[in-house]
């Protein structure tokens, strides 16, 4: 690519340092500060309608991830090494209904709207879920759907870690119903609310990654014009 802003670059060059970690320098640490930074592209990332259906629970303590570690076989390495390691939990359909105490909630207290506009986005909001998309004739349907918004969120602390030099990688390996019961058992997951969606770790490469391979543009990318 031609003719680059500084900051087009920059991204890219991050883009293409970051790879699927799967084993992290257990004597590099990240600083506070940095992972502080991550967790705020997190949470400031994009939802649907805006209504942050997610839960980041950051898990450092060693104990608990050895606990978690029999039901997550994509993690077997990432657990004993990564830095930081991080469940990324989904709200329930329960809490993602129009008529929702997390919904009224959102509209009313987050995001501040005035009563009418609480009415009618809830309106439209409704709508979307019953006839737009579907989603609230099958719940799994409907987690998989708030799910889907975690992954907003994961791509862009992901990239955000890239940027500053620190590596990551995204999981989905685990076996959801166990590292549930888990997290329920101590304590660290409100099984009422929340169901796991996915894991990342974060850290410092141990190894030098392969070649990263993708698909040519060509392939990938079809204009309409």
């Amino acid at each position: 690519m031609e003719h680059l802003t500084s900051t087009q670059h920059e991204i890219l060059t991050a883009l293409k340092f970051r790879h699927a970690t799967k084993e992290f320098d257990i004597h590099k640490k990240i600083t506070d500060s940095d992972f502080q930074f991550i967790l705020e592209t997190g949470r400031l990332s994009p939802s649907s309608y805006g209504f942050e259906p997610w839960r980041f629970v950051v898990v450092q303590n060693q104990e608990i991830r050895e606990k978690l570690r029999p039901y997550a076989s994509g993690a077997q390495k990432q657990l004993t090494t990564a830095s930081h390691f991080m469940l990324i939990l989904s709200r329930l359909p329960k809490d993602m209904v129009a008529d929702s105490d997390y919904i009224k909630y959102m509209m009313e207290n987050v995001q501040e709207l005035p009563p009418e506009i609480v009415r009618a986005k809830g309106t439209t909001y409704d709508k979307f879920l019953r006839t737009g998309f579907r989603l609230q004739d099958n719940e799994r349907v409907m987690f998989e759907w708030s799910c889907r918004q975690t992954y907003l969120a994961l791509g862009n602390m992901m990239t955000s870690a890239a940027l500053i030099g620190i590596d990551s990688c995204p999981m989905e390996g685990f076996e959801r119903d166990n590292l549930e019961k888990v997290l329920i058992d101590e304590g660290i997951m409100d099984p009422e609310h929340f169901g796991i969606s996915c894991m990342v770790a974060f850290g410092y490469r141990l190894h030098e990654p392969a070649k990263k391979t993708r698909q040519s543009p060509e392939q990938v990318i079809q204009w309409v014009r």
